[in-house]
């Protein structure tokens, strides 16, 4: 399985408080996010303004992305949410 973070820019989501980066699976696009609290948790966000999360994203992007690949490689091209529970494990 080929998995690749296209560069571009990560997207805020108001209504559910995560930032959504794409992935793509082999020839599959798969949505990826991370909730504000996994930023603010494990990634020094500062509070839950667009622009603290975005940055603690762009901050930690390598990071978060490795993380992201880790679970696409579990469980195939599904969409992925990197709860900061997740993070307690593989830090």
């Amino acid at each position: 399985m080929k998995i690749h973070f296209p560069d571009e820019c990560p997207e805020y989501c108001a209504r559910d408080f995560v930032v959504a980066f794409p992935a793509q699976v082999d020839d599959t696009r798969v949505q990826c996010a991370i909730p504000a609290e996994a930023l603010e948790d494990h990634f020094g966000a500062a509070s839950l303004r667009e622009e603290d999360l975005l940055a603690a994203f762009e901050s930690n992007r390598r990071r978060i992305e490795h993380a992201a690949r880790n679970l696409l490689n579990e469980i195939g091209a599904k969409p992925v949410l990197l709860h900061s529970g997740y993070f307690r494990f593989c830090d």
